[in-house]
């Protein structure tokens, strides 16, 4: 008998709930150091996922989550780009 294919699940940095992985966007930070959004999840480095919400996008800029999540000083711009990112729909 085949067992039911597992559901990948992520916690999103804002909100800190369980959700699907396929639902959050991931950022991730390349091994140059560079930070940017992945919408597919096949880009190379370390990745933390959040709720495609500007809610929750605000709570982690707020509690400066991607920051400890990537040890490293995050730009506005990165957040100014997920913002925007967020509002086309992604």
């Amino acid at each position: 008998m085949q067992q039911p294919k597992k559901i990948p699940q992520r916690q999103c940095v804002g909100c800190r709930e369980m959700k699907e992985k396929r639902v959050l966007i991931r950022v991730v930070r390349s091994p140059e150091g560079e930070i940017s959004l992945d919408f597919r999840g096949k880009k190379p480095g370390r990745g933390a996922y959040v709720c495609p919400s500007a809610e929750c996008l605000k709570k982690a800029c707020k509690s400066k989550a991607l920051e400890r999540a990537f040890s490293a000083q995050i730009p506005a711009e990165v957040y100014d780009a997920l913002e925007q990112e967020m509002a086309n729909g992604g």
